[in-house]
């Protein structure tokens, strides 16, 4: 796992209009009152202050600048993200990259319009709508039936943050209920002493870490963001401006030459994911799981991209923790067949089973 460096924290004041920043001195908060104990209390403090589509909420606009790396490091292509919304049901989404462009258009009753130019979209460039607007695990990923939550305290640079970790209840029979290590599964840091996000990691999934915060009509919204896919920086983006926005504004409506269709994720079933592996490394049984008489199956959520690798791999399941960290390190080299729609590559979520049996 790649050592996370951070700057300083730093909460600024906007106002409440979305006009320009008026102040660059951390929020006054003289004896700030610290995190709750419990994990579960600490994502429910934290919730508020990232929900941005909440009804409360004024019509705004975004505007960021994003550098992407090349596979040495090297700075690569710049692009721009914009993001526009007035209502959960009516927003816009836009990314402009040299001659690659794409916007989404969100009208309501389930329809989004689409326009893209150029090449895809790379996968990191979507991220970066979830790393600012929603990076909060979600009420189904919390609940208690299935997730099991790990608080943890990490010291970065010097900076002291609190963690939870999100993953599935494990419970061998015969076996106590395991305590996986911090970062095997979906890891939420926060500043020691408000419910400000700082990181969010796990095996097999993009790193992030936010930066320079800002509170924005009461929530938090980080003014850098800097992804890296295990120890290289693969994104990072500044927000550039923030203002308010009309209901009306002719932005959120779509060309009329740009046809609305039925808001959908592509989502297949294992089996035909499966008929698209080129290259499958095959997950070592762990010898304390062995010595232990575990056997099951780890149930794996992937998203695999463009281009056909797998990203941002996530325990639905599983009987044991280094069963599950045998799992996240296999799928996470494997390789597949970029999936079409209309002849063309698109990134799609599939479920990926991988079982131990001992004997075998």
């Amino acid at each position: 796992m790649r050592s996370v460096c951070f700057v300083s924290l730093l909460l600024l004041a906007v106002q409440a209009g979305f006009g320009q920043v008026v102040g660059s001195a951390t929020v006054a908060q003289p004896n700030p009152p610290g995190l709750p104990k419990e994990p579960r209390e600490i994502l429910a403090a934290a919730a508020p202050f990232y929900d941005f589509s909440d009804a409360s909420v004024k019509p705004w606009h975004l505007r960021a600048s994003y550098q992407l790396y090349d596979d040495k490091g090297g700075a690569a292509d710049k692009g721009v993200f914009e993001y526009w919304w007035v209502s959960p049901q009516v927003y816009r989404t836009s990314w402009t990259r040299g001659d690659t462009t794409q916007t989404d258009w969100h009208s309501g009753k389930g329809l989004i319009s689409v326009r893209a130019t150029g090449e895809p979209l790379q996968y990191f460039e979507h991220k970066l709508l979830s790393a600012l607007l929603s990076p909060l695990p979600t009420t189904e990923e919390l609940d208690p039936a299935k997730a099991a939550l790990v608080r943890d305290s990490l010291n970065v640079g010097g900076v002291k943050l609190q963690c939870v970790m999100v993953g599935p209840i494990m419970k061998f029979p015969g076996q106590v209920e395991q305590q996986p290590p911090l970062g095997l599964f979906p890891t939420y840091c926060f500043d020691s002493n408000v419910p400000v996000l700082r990181a969010r990691f796990s095996m097999g999934s993009v790193i992030e870490e936010f930066n320079k915060i800002a509170k924005i009509q009461g929530r938090y919204l980080p003014q850098q963001v800097a992804l890296f896919q295990g120890k290289q920086k693969i994104l990072t983006a500044t927000v550039d401006t923030i203002t308010g926005l009309a209901a009306d504004d002719s932005a959120l409506t779509p060309p009329a030459d740009v046809q609305a269709s039925d808001e959908k994720k592509v989502d297949v079933v294992g089996g035909i994911a499966q008929g698209m592996l080129l290259k499958k490394q095959v997950p070592a049984y762990p010898m304390d799981a062995k010595q232990a008489h575990v056997t099951g199956k780890v149930v794996l959520k992937a998203t695999i991209g463009r281009d056909g690798a797998v990203y941002d791999l996530h325990v639905v399941s599983a009987p044991w923790p280094s069963l599950a960290a045998s799992a996240l390190w296999s799928v996470s080299h494997w390789q597949y067949k970029p999936y079409l729609l209309n002849g063309d590559p698109v990134e799609l979520e599939t479920t990926v089973n991988v079982i131990y049996t001992l004997g075998n």
